[in-house]
């Protein structure tokens, strides 16, 4: 008797907080759904290109060629670090101020994805200097569309739409016991 072979399962997204390099799903050509790492691999560095600037796209080798290949990441929300003027970090929670599922631009190479940046939205812009680029549902299907990458480029801008954020507060330290 020939004992069974079993492939493992397909990697699944993690649920709650999707990090670079963990499998996310994304949305391809043909409103395809599919399951792809977060960031490209490139040759440089070992670091993966989790992130594209929307105003240098056309200028950078890497993502000439990705620039038909696009793709929306749907979101509930992403997350951002706030530079303290102390020098410490507070974790903020971005998301639409309706809490609704966020869509935001990316461009695939077939097995992994990036998301495309933009200066960020005033409401936000004291959390951090860049966001994603999301997209209203007419904007996304035209990013998805046949069109050039000049007849979408001017989609790649501060999202318009009412954000919210929550910034994470630190636990007080615990006292110290007096009797030990």
């Amino acid at each position: 008797m020939k004992a069974l072979s079993l492939k493992s399962p397909p990697p699944l997204p993690n649920m709650l907080i999707i990090r670079p390099t963990d499998v996310a799903l994304i949305v391809t050509g043909g409103n395809a759904t599919v399951l792809q790492p977060w960031g490209l691999n490139v040759d440089w560095t070992k670091q993966p290109m989790i992130n594209a600037r929307s105003e240098t796209l056309t200028e950078k080798p890497t993502f000439q060629g990705l620039l038909k290949q696009r793709c929306l990441i749907p979101v509930s929300a992403y997350f951002e670090w706030r530079k303290l003027e102390d020098g410490s970090k507070r974790k903020n929670t971005i998301m639409a101020a309706d809490k609704s599922v966020m869509t935001m631009a990316g461009l695939t190479d077939g097995t992994r994805f990036t998301m495309i940046t933009c200066d960020p939205s005033p409401s936000i812009a004291h959390i951090h200097n860049r966001m994603p680029v999301i997209l209203e549902a007419d904007a996304a299907s035209h990013w998805m569309s046949d069109a050039s990458f000049d007849g979408v480029s001017s989609l790649l801008t501060p999202y318009v739409g009412s954000l919210a954020f929550e910034e994470d507060v630190p636990e007080p330290p615990a006292q110290s016991d007096f009797f030990s």
